[in-house]
C-alpha cells in the first residue's frame, strides 16, 4: 500500500516560490501595556490586513516586553515590527525598521474597526481566500519628491512602501490581486489615511436579474446553485420586470435595468483568467473595491534613527523645533554614546577571547597536572597502609588510670537509683 502524501499544510506554486524568497518583508504586529479591547481588536485587523507574511496568530503576555521582541525578531527574519500601545492622550503606533532602524512614531487620531465597516456596508463580502495573497499597495496624495517637498514625508512615503512586498508587473498574476491597501496623505490635516479594498469583478453592461442567471444561483445563502423561476410564469418576468412591482407595461424602467458597474471607466478587458465564474481571458468585466475595513487615521509625530532603547539623533518632531547649533548638540551627544557604545562591545569581544584562551590552555595543563596528583594520592594510600616499627602497639594492656575510672563505673552501676520525693499538689 502507497504511502499517503501529506499536501494539505504545505504551500504550492507561486506561493511557495513566494514564501521563501528574500526580500519579502516580514512583520510582528504587537500591544503592549494595558490597552483596551477595542485596540485589542484592532491589532487583530491590522494582522489580517498584513497576511499572509506577518505572525496572524502571535501571542502576547503580559510579561513579555518590546525588548523581547526586538532580540528575538532578527532571529525569525522578521524586518518591521508595529507596536500599539495606550498612552494619556490617544493610542499611539511605532513602525520600526529592523533591526537599525528608523523608528517612526505616530498618533491614532480615529480608527474604525473591521466588523464596523463591514456592518455599514451594503455589499461588502469576505470570503477569506483573498488573504491568501499580500495587497497591492496604493499611495495617494503624497507630494513628488522635489527640493521643496519635505524630507520627512519622502521617509514617510518608503517606509509604507517597505512594509508590502514591491510589484512587479511582469511576474504578477492577475488572480493574485485580490485586495488594495490605501494609504492617503491629507494635506490640510496633516495626517495619513488607510483604508483596505477587497477587488471585486462583476460582468459589465448587464442588468441584475441576468447577472444572476449568468452567475447562478439566487443569493449566496441558497445551497442549490440553479435559479428558482418557481413564482414567474415566464422568464421575461425575471429579467425585465422588478418582482412585485409592475411598472405601466410590465417591464421594470430603465435605471433598475442597469448594471452595478456602469461606468467606462471601471471596465476593463482581462488580461488573464481572474477568480470567480465565467471570468475568463479577453472579457469585459467591471472592476469594484469593497471596502473591508479597517479604517486608521494617523498623525506622524516623531522620527528617530536607531530602534527604541538604542535610539539615535531625533530626524523629525511634529511639536519640537530645534535650532541647527541645539541639532549639533544632540547629535554630538549622540555620536558619543555611539562610540562609548561601540568600546565597551570592543573589549566585551576580546575579554571573552581571552577567556576562551584561557581555558583552552588550563584544560591542557589540567591534563599533566592530574597526573601528578593521583600518583601522590596512590602514593600516599601506600604510606598509610605500610607498618611503622618504631611506633608502640599496646594490644590488650591497659593502664592504671583506664583500670581505676573502670572500677569507679562499676560502683556507680551497683548503687541504687535514688528516690525523689513525690510533691503533692499541682505545679
Amino acid at each position: 500500500m502507497a504511502k499517503r502524501r501529506k499536501n494539505r499544510t504545505h504551500l504550492k506554486g507561486a506561493n511557495a516560490r513566494e514564501a521563501h524568497s528574500d526580500g519579502v518583508p516580514k512583520s510582528f504586529i504587537i500591544k503592549h501595556g494595558q490597552v483596551g479591547s477595542s485596540l485589542t481588536q484592532l491589532v487583530r485587523d491590522i494582522r489580517k490586513v498584513m497576511e499572509p507574511n506577518t505572525a496572524s496568530r502571535l501571542k502576547e503576555r503580559h510579561r513579555n516586553k518590546l525588548k523581547d521582541y526586538l532580540t528575538m525578531a532578527p532571529a525569525l527574519q522578521v524586518t518591521h515590527l508595529l507596536a500599539f500601545t495606550l498612552t494619556p492622550l490617544a493610542p499611539s503606533l511605532r513602525i520600526i525598521r529592523l533591526s537599525n532602524g528608523p523608528t517612526l512614531s505616530f498618533r491614532v487620531e480615529r480608527y474604525s474597526l473591521m466588523k464596523d465597516v463591514l456592518k455599514s456596508a451594503k455589499r461588502a463580502r469576505s470570503t477569506g481566500i483573498e488573504y491568501l495573497t499580500p495587497p497591492l499597495l496604493v499611495l495617494a496624495s503624497f507630494p513628488p519628491p522635489s527640493p521643496t517637498t519635505p524630507p520627512h514625508l519622502s521617509l514617510l512615503m518608503k517606509s509604507f512602501q517597505s512594509l508590502f512586498p514591491p510589484l512587479s508587473p511582469q511576474t504578477l498574476s492577475l488572480s493574485q490581486a485580490r485586495r488594495v491597501v490605501l494609504v492617503s496623505y491629507n494635506q490640510d490635516r496633516g495626517t495619513v489615511d488607510i483604508r483596505h479594498y477587497t477587488i471585486t469583478v462583476k460582468p459589465y453592461g448587464v442588468s441584475k436579474r441576468l447577472r444572476k442567471i449568468l452567475e447562478g444561483g439566487t443569493s449566496a445563502k441558497s445551497s442549490c446553485s440553479f435559479l428558482d423561476l418557481g413564482n414567474e410564469k415566464d422568464v421575461a418576468d425575471f429579467v425585465l420586470r422588478k418582482r412585485g412591482e409592475p411598472g405601466p407595461d410590465g417591464y421594470e424602467t430603465a435605471s433598475s435595468a442597469e448594471s452595478v458597474a456602469g461606468d467606462e471607466n471601471a471596465a476593463v478587458d482581462l488580461a488573464e483568467d481572474y477568480v470567480g465564474r465565467n471570468n475568463k481571458k479577453g472579457q469585459r468585466r467591471a472592476v469594484r473595491l469593497d471596502e473591508v475595513g479597517p479604517r486608521l487615521e494617523l498623525r506622524l509625530i516623531k522620527i528617530t534613527e536607531g530602534i527604541p532603547g538604542k535610539e539615535g539623533a531625533v530626524i523629525y518632531h511634529e511639536f519640537v523645533k530645534k535650532t541647527k547649533k541645539e541639532a549639533a548638540e544632540t547629535a554630538a551627544v549622540h555620536a558619543a554614546k555611539e562610540k562609548l557604545r561601540k568600546e565597551r562591545r570592543e573589549e566585551q569581544e576580546r575579554n571573552v577571547k581571552r577567556k576562551q584562551a584561557l581555558k583552552a590552555k588550563g584544560k591542557g595543563e589540567d591534563t599533566g597536572e592530574s597526573e601528578d596528583e593521583e600518583g601522590e594520592t596512590e602514593q600516599g594510600y601506600e604510606d598509610e597502609g605500610d607498618w611503622n616499627e618504631d611506633e608502640e602497639i599496646s594490644e590488650g594492656e591497659t593502664s592504671e588510670e583506664e583500670v581505676g575510672s573502670e572500677d569507679e563505673s562499676s560502683e556507680d552501676e551497683d548503687r541504687p537509683p535514688v528516690k525523689r520525693p513525690r510533691m503533692k499538689g499541682k505545679r
